[in-house]
């Protein structure tokens, strides 16, 4: 995990639609970063979807949401298009952002260790530093977390 205040890694990926977008391009906007394992599956579904219900509030916070896998921007595109999600999947497919964030490490699955993707969020300022992070995601109650410290933060 990155600590509080820290300066967010830049990273231009590869978004949906095969264009490139940058943290940089973000300076002056609040912005959140969430990592996923892996699209279509059932618990990243259900995080894209809660934020798919809200993001019409984050958008009236004038929020970016960038949501990044290892998946493909194909991937990504079938994803988003299969559940209506209106906010931008990045690709990573090296993981170097992924691993720059600390969202790589061990993590137990159906009972196993493994190496992957660990579902965590930054909450970046307009400055580009790390505002919040969330190293324990619920993916059912992320969303409306996220939106109370919003509020809280850019009113």
């Amino acid at each position: 995990m990155l600590p509080i205040h820290a300066q967010a890694p830049d990273f231009t990926l590869k978004n949906q639609d095969g264009n490139s977008q940058s943290l940089s391009d973000q300076k002056g906007k609040w912005t959140l970063v969430y990592f996923y394992p892996k699209d279509d599956t059932p618990g990243c579904t259900k995080e894209a979807c809660a934020i798919r219900d809200v993001f019409e509030d984050f958008q009236k916070l004038k929020v970016a949401v960038f949501g990044v896998s290892k998946d493909s921007p194909e991937s990504h595109k079938a994803f988003a298009e299969k559940y209506g999600l209106p906010f931008t999947l990045l690709s990573d497919p090296s993981g170097e952002m992924i691993s720059a964030y600390g969202a790589w490490g061990k993590k137990t699955w159906f009972g196993k260790q493994i190496e992957g993707i660990q579902r965590v969020s930054y909450l970046i300022g307009p400055d580009l530093s790390i505002v919040r992070a969330y190293p324990k995601v619920d993916p059912a109650n992320h969303a409306l977390e996220l939106l109370a410290d919003l509020r809280k933060l850019v009113a």
